[in-house]
This record gives structure tokens, sequence and C-alpha cells, in this order.
């Protein structure tokens, strides 16, 4: 086997704003779209994007109504990046929410979080450098 593309299927409530955010922030472009349904890809090392309505049924049946953000989802969409100070100056003067400002974690990596407008969180990781021992 071999996997040519990976693709992450996100159930929303409003495909058509995801698909906006993501397209007018994050450099996606449509695929393909229906009624309920978008298809993105960024043309680089990120994850296609597949945006499905709540109770479609493409979806087994026991997952149609389960959104893909909220209290209980866990889920975060993380991108490792290069240059993370101008990414969040950038989508910050676009006007996208910062919903968790950029920091340091302890292991020196930096991240920040945006969230798109179904609650999906997208996290923006840039690690740090390994240490070289002297």
């Amino acid at each position: 086997m071999q996997i040519t593309v990976s693709t992450l299927s996100l159930t929303v409530d409003d495909v058509t704003a995801s698909q906006d955010f993501f397209t007018s922030h994050l450099g996606y472009k449509e695929i393909a779209a229906a009624d309920g349904f978008a298809s993105l890809t960024r043309g680089d090392a990120a994850v296609d994007l597949v945006l499905l309505g709540r109770g479609t049924d493409a979806l087994p049946a026991d997952r149609r109504d389960r959104p893909a953000a909220g209290p209980t989802a866990g889920f975060v969409l993380s991108f490792t990046v290069t240059g993370i100070e101008g990414e969040e100056r950038r989508l910050r003067d676009r006007g996208v929410d910062i919903t968790m400002p950029l920091r340091q974690e302890s292991s020196g990596e930096r991240l920040f979080q945006v969230t798109d407008p179904n609650g999906i969180v997208v996290q923006f990781v840039e690690w740090a450098a390994p240490t070289v021992a002297p």
C-alpha cells in the first residue's frame, strides 16, 4: 500500500463557515463542494480537509450528529510551521481571533491557537531547535 494523501474529515454545523475560514485565512483551496460537503487542499505537506454537515448519511449512523468540536470533542488540528511569530501577526491583522496567544512551552516549542466559526481549534507549533551538547 502507498498512501498518497492524508485527509481529515470534520463534521460541522456550518460547512460554509469553516470552508470560508480555511480558504480565507489558512491557504486552503476548494477541490469539490456540494450541499453539506466541501473538500479542501493546500498543495503542501498539510493534511487535506473534508467538511461534512452534521446529519449527513455519508457518516456512520452513530456519528452523524457528533460534531468535530464542542465541550466533549477534545480535538485539536495542529500544524507545524516555521516563522510562527509572523503567522500569528498575519492572522491577527486579518481579524482572526487568537484564542491562545503565542507562548513558549518549557520544552522549548512555541505555539498559539485560533478557533474556526464551528469551534474547531487550530494550533500552530514551531518546534524548538534541538540542543547540541558541547
